[in-house]
């Protein structure tokens, strides 16, 4: 069965910070081997793209990469591989 994924990931693809590129780059290799289809949503591109993650996370300081399901916040990076830790990815990203 087929079905159109609605998991959005924001990112950045400007990078100041290893950490950050590490843990964008974990998220995106997981969602692929679990073949979840995902869009990408960089943040770097504008202040209006930034501004909305941070008002849909409600958390000012957040960083990428933050995961929703459409509009449904499901975590970020710690919370992600907390998910990925208890082999619970698909509840993470509300899909089951």
């Amino acid at each position: 069965m087929e079905s159109v994924s609605s998991i959005k990931v924001y990112y950045t693809s400007v990078l100041g910070s290893r950490e950050v590129k590490q843990r964008q780059e974990e998220v995106i290799r997981i969602l692929d081997t679990y073949k979840i289809k995902y869009e990408l949503i960089d943040i770097s591109l504008s202040l209006e793209v930034l501004e909305e993650m941070k008002m849909k996370v409600s958390t000012p300081h957040s960083l990428p990469p933050q995961i929703f399901n459409g509009n449904e916040y499901c975590g970020d990076f710690e919370m992600f591989h907390q998910a990925k830790e208890n082999k619970e990815i698909l509840k993470f990203l509300k899909m089951e």
